[in-house]
C-alpha cells in the first residue's frame, strides 16, 4: 500500500511536470523559421505571447502602424489571417493581366507598369471595409512614396533600375506579415519561386 502511494506520488510529480513542460513548450512554431530572413525581420519582431511568434516592429516604416494590434489575441489575429490570405488570392489578377499581356507581345515595361498599379489597387482594396486600416496604409504611403495610393511605376524603376525587377517586386509579398498572420509557411513556396528565399 505505501509502495502503491509512493508511485502513484512519484507518477503525478511526473504528470505534473511534464505538464507544465509541454505547456512551455506548445508555442506555434513554423517549419521555415522567419528570423532567418532578414527581409522579413525587417518589418517585425520575435513576440513569444504573439499568437504565431511575431508581430510587427512599431518602428516599421510599412508595418508600424499595425503595431498597435493585440497580437496576442486569437480572435484579432484569425481576422488578419482572413485578410491576408483574401488579399494574396487577390493578387490572381495581376498573374491575368500578366498573362493577357504576354499574348498580346506588351514589353517588360508595359507589363511591369501595369502590374504595379494593379498592385495598389489591389492593397488599397483589401482595406476598404476597414476605413482607419485604409487612412493608415494612405498615409504610411504618402509618407514613404509622396502620394497615398503607393509608388509609381517609375518611382519602382528608380529604386530598382529594371523593368524586369520591378515586375517581380509586384509580385513580392511583405513575408514579415505572413509571419505575424501564420501564413509563412503556406506561402514559402512564393517566396522561393520569386527569388526572396534560397
Amino acid at each position: 500500500m505505501k509502495k502503491t502511494l509512493s508511485l502513484l506520488l512519484l507518477l503525478l510529480a511526473v504528470t505534473l511536470y511534464c505538464g507544465i513542460a509541454l505547456a512551455e513548450g506548445t508555442g506555434f512554431t513554423y517549419v521555415h523559421d522567419p528570423r532567418d530572413n532578414a527581409v522579413a525581420m525587417s518589418d517585425i519582431v520575435e513576440n513569444p505571447e504573439a499568437v504565431y511568434g511575431f508581430s510587427p516592429d512599431p518602428d516599421s516604416p510599412r508595418l508600424g502602424v499595425y503595431a498597435e494590434y493585440d497580437w496576442t489575441d486569437p480572435d484579432i489575429v484569425k481576422e488578419a489571417q482572413e485578410e491576408r490570405r483574401a488579399y494574396h488570392e487577390s493578387m490572381d489578377t495581376m498573374t491575368d493581366i500578366l498573362y493577357r499581356m504576354r499574348e498580346e507581345g506588351a514589353s517588360i515595361e508595359e507589363m511591369a507598369r501595369a502590374v504595379s498599379e494593379e498592385r495598389n489597387r489591389l492593397r488599397l482594396m483589401s482595406y476598404e471595409d476597414d476605413p482607419e486600416d485604409l487612412a493608415a496604409v494612405k498615409k504610411s504611403n504618402l509618407e514613404t512614396y509622396g502620394q497615398e495610393d503607393g509608388p509609381t511605376p517609375d518611382q519602382l524603376y528608380e529604386k530598382y533600375g529594371s523593368w524586369t525587377t520591378v515586375l517581380q517586386k509586384a509580385f513580392s509579398p511583405n513575408m514579415g506579415m505572413d509571419a505575424c498572420c501564420g501564413l509563412y509557411d503556406e506561402y514559402y513556396w512564393l517566396y522561393i519561386e520569386l527569388g526572396l528565399v534560397e
